[in-house]
């Protein structure tokens, strides 16, 4: 099973970002969209891993109050391009804890540091490098209340995703 930890967006977030891959099109960037159902941040990717429940557990041990997305550029890493997200205390103490607990469990993650993004195109292709100065960046923000494990599936048209299971915030 390939798993990944992530914070699903809501749709506001998700509507917004679709915007932002609208206006890449329009730039004449072509490339493999994020589609809309699999925008999301991923706080932990764990990858090949028979085993859910263990990693489940691990979550269930999680405790943390919601945490506030706001997206902030745009940016890439190689052939992937990304909405940022602004940094915050709450969100680096929810990833540094998870990745700790993973690491307790035994449960092998890659251990990159952790640069808070949404992946919008992999592969892009273009006869002109955009201008990114004429990309919309709305203000856009989110509470995260949820933090699920997902399984990826190679399907027909690309990935699937599914959400094995998840545990919410603790509330203030």
């Amino acid at each position: 099973m390939r798993l990944f930890v992530a914070i699903r967006l809501n749709k506001e977030m998700r509507n917004t970002l679709t915007d932002i891959q609208n206006q890449l099109r329009r730039l004449g960037v072509r490339g493999n969209y994020t589609p809309p159902e699999n925008l999301h941040l991923t706080l932990a990717f764990i990858g090949d891993y028979p085993e859910s429940d263990s990693v489940l557990e691990v979550l269930e041990g999680l405790r943390f109050e919601p945490v506030e997305l706001r997206l902030r550029g745009l940016g890439s890493f190689g052939g992937l391009w990304w909405a940022g997200l602004e940094e915050s205390g709450e969100l680096s103490s929810l990833v540094r804890q998870l990745r700790h607990a993973l690491a307790q469990a035994g449960i092998p993650f890659d251990r990159k540091n952790f640069l808070p993004h949404i992946t919008l195109v992999r592969k892009p292709e273009y006869d002109h490098v955009p201008d990114f100065a004429h990309i919309k960046l709305p203000k856009a923000a989110m509470k995260a209340h949820r933090v699920s494990l997902m399984l990826s599936t190679r399907g027909k048209s690309g990935m699937i995703y599914s959400q094995l299971g998840h545990i919410e915030a603790e509330q203030a």
